[in-house]
This record gives structure tokens, C-alpha cells and sequence, in this order.
């Protein structure tokens, strides 16, 4: 073997050594070629499974070459500009050549039968990203080092080839295919097939006069054995899990309504906070004045007894109950008391905080001269429910209604309304118990702090308002769903990006992803166990599992997205692998 390879492939294991113990997320070897140390899943798009690290090598970006710096008069000193990578580019592809060389040397570092190459210990995965130049349109070639203890025994060869985007589902690779193509490689006695298929269950929600951008999704993920044909329906024994990711204010969340609230509640907060709040449009034509008072005067009415004027009251609160639950269609509560009215009243209609202390002082006075004794509910913590109840004893606390403190108090309305909804669905419908939503019903933390855990269960009960509205999911999986998130919030930050997962029956599903094509599937054929398993696999996506090749449409732009009548056009990538044994 030639000294000069041997040189080079010893550099090269030891640079790659040199990143692994120093940590280096992105080093450059020999000028034109990027390591990166990274995740698998962060770029390979799961097309390898595990999250363990593992190397990329690809083309180094340009350097900027630095600008040049005018000498001042005073000095002499040339000021030295760091040349900089050029940022925000594309990763680029090594030629399919020179990929083959960086696996070549990382394989002989490897092999105990090549004392030449010496290792320097155990080493990450390597891929290579390429650019297709080769008749196989290789994409990515990979080793991974089987290891036995300390001992080196074998080593991984992968190559994945991707294809560009089709409907033509007579172009596809056919299962029998693979399988030989599978059996040509490792000759196996036996051999397993796994499929694996996801579907946008959204898609078979949507209103066809209605076009949604919605952060929110739902994926049906299921995965099965001894698949029989390409592009399969999932069998109702495979295994079915629901990715779930909520983004509140969505048109079609059952809970829309309740998200107007919680903007106005979350404004109000975040005014209170930094001391300049960004008022709503208002959604009452009267003022919140007059609407205050309005409700100060009905009350005295039914105190003095005006004829008819109970039955009144009633019939609105009762046309209002009716329209909330139409609206909503989760929350419907008909026992809101009179702090939670003028909550409703004002939030729909302040405007300023000057509104907010002129309706809080008619409230007031109305109280504390005895015109009105409004009906509270024993649990209220707000401030003015205080006053109210002390209201009672004839003795009321003097409450100065200037700065920030109304706006403070509108807020604590706010919160004993919200938290009282959310409680009457979560327990009403057998979902949770008072127990386990303690630490989002605390009133005893800062009011900042309970404002921020009132917005995770608003989130909370967004994503059950689309588990049981869309997907009529059974009380069994909602229950173990709803202890689940709970549990997940009691420590984790509000994130409506984050993506909840629940385990589920395919029976429950199966009418709506029998509808769908799936945009992502897969089958892979399988043999061997352990550490020896390989594996060649197809992989059907709707967009490229490649994040560095320009491919080219074998659509029209028109009919490469599919339509209620029209076959899902799909990426195609194929992963193969050879096992190289050292003993």
C-alpha cells in the first residue's frame, strides 16, 4: 500500500479523534472539507435510526476574505480582520470519489488486520454528504464500527440513493425488488419486513372552503410487520401513536372563543409587566362605562324588586349560556357570578386603564353604600371579591383605585373566571380530579406566575378540545392524555411547539388516514440480530429526506400537490447496507 495513503489516511483518523475529544461541532480538514459533529437525526431526517453523534463531512463553505482596514496617521498598526465563513448557505456535497476516499480511510483505521493505519480508540459514525454524480444517484455514504467491548469487529457500509419527486407509482421500487436486492448483498436464511406510515390527519378535517396556515398538526405514526406491498395500508394491529402540536388561535379549535379571552387576559398581563400594555380592539359598540353600569343598575332592579325584570335577567344569561356553547363547544358554564359578569362586561370593551378604574369605582361605591349585594362564589380569591364578601359584614377594606392596582385587580377577575372554566370541562368531564390540577389552580404564587400557569392549561385544553372534537377520541385515551400533559407542564416552559404523543388503537383512527395518502412511508427488509442486523429499506416522503441535492419535478407544478382525486407524488430514497467483518 502506498506510504502516501496510508499518511493521509492516518490524518484523517486522527483529526477526526481530535474533534471527538475537544468537542468541535464544525472543524476544517485540508482547507475544502467540513466536519461536523452533530446528532444523526438533526440531518440524516431518520433515515438511520438512534440519536447517537456522529460525523458529517461535506464541502467547506467559501471563506470571506476580510475587508481591508485604512491606516490611521497616529499609527502604523495594521489592524488584523478574522476571515469568516460565509453564513446562511446550503450545505454542499463532496464529489461521490472523493467520499469513497474518507470512508476508505476511516475503514482501514478501523480494520485490526491493517496495523499500518494505526486508530486512535473508538470514533463516531461518519457520513459524507455527495452529490448524486455517480449512476446509483448516491446522496449520503456512511461507516459505522461494529465494536465487541474494546474490540473491533466489523464495520457498517451504508449508501443512500435518492430520486427525484413522482406519482408514477409503476417507477417505484416493487417489495420484491428490494428483497433481492437485499439478498444479493447478505445471502440470509431468513428475512423480516417492517412498514412504518404517517398521515396528516388534519388534512381529512379540512373545510373545502376554507384554507387554513395553522402551526397546529396532527400525526398519525404507525408501524407494522410482514408487509406485503408498497404504499400498504397500515393493518389495524400495528402500532399507532398520535405526535400532537397544538398552536392556540386556530379558526378551528373548538376553543376559539376562550383563546379571545385569554389574548385580552395575556395582553393585560404583559401590560402589567413592563408598564405599557397594547390595547384590543374592542368587541362591545358600547362603552365599558356604560356596560358597567348597566349591570350595577340590573342588579338594584332585582334588589327592589321591578316586576319582571328576574325573568329578564334570566333570559339573557340563558341566551348567553346558549351562545357561548355554540360557539365553544367544550366550555359551557351557566352559574357565573357577578365578578365573572363584569369580567365578560369589561374585556370586551376597555380600552384604557382609565376605563378600567372608572368601571372598578362604580362597582365599588355601588357596594360599599349597600345599593347592590351581588351573589360571589365562596372560592373567589380576586380582590374585589374580598371586598364584596366583607361587603356582607357591613365592614369594607379602603381599596386606593389609582395606578396600576384596578388594572391589577381586573386581572385577578380574569384569572378566578378562566381557572373556574377550565376546572368545570377538565372535572366535569371526569378528565382530572382537583387534586391533580392544584398546581395550576395556586393562588398563592405571584400573579405573574399564576398568569403563566392558567396559559399552560388554556394550551392543555386546546389540545383536548382537538382530541375530542376532530378525532372523537374515547374518555379512556383523553383521561390518560390529560395526566400526561399535566404532568409534562408542572415543569416545563409554556411551548405550543411542543409535540404531545398518546398511544392509540388504529380502530380509533383508521377512518380518517383511510381517507389520506400518507405523505411519509416506508418499508425496510431486515436480517440478522444485534449489532450484525442490516437492513435495506425504501423510504416514500412528500418532501426530499435530502437536504443538500437540487432535485428536478417529474410534475407539473400544478399536479405535483395532490388533490381529493390524485395520487400523492412522492421523493424516493433507498438505504443500503454492507457488513465487512474483520475476524
Amino acid at each position: 500500500m502506498g506510504s502516501k495513503i496510508i499518511s493521509e489516511a492516518n490524518a484523517f483518523v486522527k483529526f477526526l479523534k481530535l474533534c471527538q475529544d475537544e468537542s468541535k461541532e464544525n472543524s476544517t480538514f485540508t482547507d475544502d472539507i467540513s466536519v461536523l459533529l452533530v446528532q444523526n437525526e438533526e440531518l440524516l431526517h431518520n433515515i438511520i435510526n438512534g440519536n447517537q453523534s456522529i460525523f458529517i463531512c461535506e464541502k467547506a463553505q467559501p471563506k470571506i476574505e476580510p475587508e481591508a482596514v485604512d491606516v490611521t496617521d497616529d499609527t502604523s498598526v495594521v489592524e488584523e480582520v478574522p476571515i469568516k465563513m460565509q453564513q446562511g448557505s446550503s450545505p454542499q456535497p463532496l464529489s461521490v470519489m472523493k467520499a469513497r476516499q474518507l470512508l476508505s480511510w476511516y475503514t482501514m483505521a478501523q480494520n485490526p488486520n491493517m496495523p499500518l493505519v494505526k486508530a486512535p480508540g473508538t470514533l463516531h459514525p461518519l457520513w459524507v454528504r455527495c452529490d448524486k454524480s455517480d449512476p446509483c444517484a448516491t446522496a449520503w455514504l456512511g461507516a459505522e464500527t461494529i465494536y465487541n467491548g474494546n474490540k473491533t469487529t466489523g464495520i457498517k457500509l451504508f449508501t443512500v440513493s435518492c430520486k427525484d419527486q413522482t406519482g408514477d407509482e409503476a417507477s417505484f421500487t416493487t417489495l420484491d425488488d428490494l428483497k433481492q436486492e437485499h439478498q444479493k448483498r447478505h445471502h440470509p436464511s431468513t428475512v423480516v419486513t417492517k412498514g412504518w406510515a404517517q398521515y396528516n390527519l388534519f388534512c381529512s378535517m379540512k373545510e373545502e372552503s376554507m384554507v387554513f396556515e395553522s402551526q397546529s398538526s396532527v400525526i398519525a405514526s404507525l408501524k407494522w410487520n410482514n408487509v406485503e406491498k408498497i404504499l400498504e395500508y397500515p393493518p389495524l394491529s400495528s402500532l399507532a401513536t398520535l405526535n400532537i402540536r397544538v398552536a392556540v388561535g386556530d379558526l378551528r379549535s373548538p376553543l376559539y372563543q376562550t383563546h379571545r379571552e385569554m389574548e385580552f387576559l395575556l395582553a393585560l398581563a404583559e401590560g402589567l409587566r413592563t408598564g405599557e400594555i397594547e390595547w384590543l380592539d374592542p368587541m362591545e359598540t358600547q362603552s365599558a362605562v356604560d356596560l358597567t353600569r348597566a349591570l350595577v343598575e340590573e342588579l338594584e332592579n332585582i334588589a327592589h324588586g321591578v316586576p319582571g325584570h328576574m325573568a329578564k335577567v334570566s333570559e339573557s344569561q340563558k341566551a348567553k349560556t346558549e351562545a357561548a356553547a355554540f360557539s365553544s363547544m367544550v366550555i359551557d358554564r351557566g352559574d357565573l357570578d357577578f365578578t365573572e359578569q363584569l369580567w365578560e362586561k369589561m374585556r370586551r370593551s376597555v380600552a384604557s386603564y382609565q376605563d378600567i378604574t372608572d368601571c372598578l369605582k362604580i362597582v365599588v361605591k355601588a357596594v360599599r353604600h349597600g345599593r347592590i349585594k351581588p351573589w360571589i362564589h365562596k372560592d373567589s380569591s380576586s380582590s374585589l371579591s374580598k371586598l364584596i364578601l366583607q361587603s356582607y359584614q357591613q365592614q369594607m377594606d379602603t381599596v386606593p383605585l389609582t395606578g396600576l392596582i384596578p388594572a391589577n385587580m381586573l386581572l385577578e377577575l380574569g384569572l378566578d373566571k378562566i381557572r373556574k372554566d377550565f376546572i368545570n370541562y377538565l372535572v366535569g368531564k371526569e378528565l382530572t380530579t382537583l387534586n391533580y390540577l392544584s398546581y395550576y389552580l395556586d393562588t398563592e404564587v405571584e400573579l405573574q406566575e399564576q398568569v403563566i400557569r392558567v396559559r399552560k392549561l388554556h394550551h392543555l385544553l386546546e389540545i383536548l378540545g382537538t382530541c375530542s372534537t376532530f378525532l372523537n377520541l374515547p374518555h379512556d385515551r383523553l383521561f390518560l392524555f390529560t395526566q400526561s400533559c399535566l404532568q409534562y407542564y408542572k415543569t416545563a416552559n409554556y411551548d405550543e411547539g411542543h409535540v404531545f404523543q398518546l398511544q392509540i388503537k388504529p380502530a380509533l383512527i383508521s377512518y380518517f388516514y383511510e381517507k389520506e395518502q400518507p405523505f411519509s412511508w416506508g418499508v425496510e427488509v431486515a436480517s440478522g440480530q444485534g449489532s450484525r442486523e442490516v437492513k435495506t429499506s425504501l423510504h416514500l416522503s412528500d418532501k426530499p429526506l435530502v437536504d443538500h441535492i437540487n432535485f428536478d419535478l417529474d410534475l407539473p407544478l400544478d399536479e405535483s400537490v395532490s388533490g381529493e382525486n390524485e395520487k400523492m407524488a412522492y421523493y424516493r430514497t433507498i438505504v443500503s447496507c454492507s457488513l465487512i467483518s474483520f475476524s
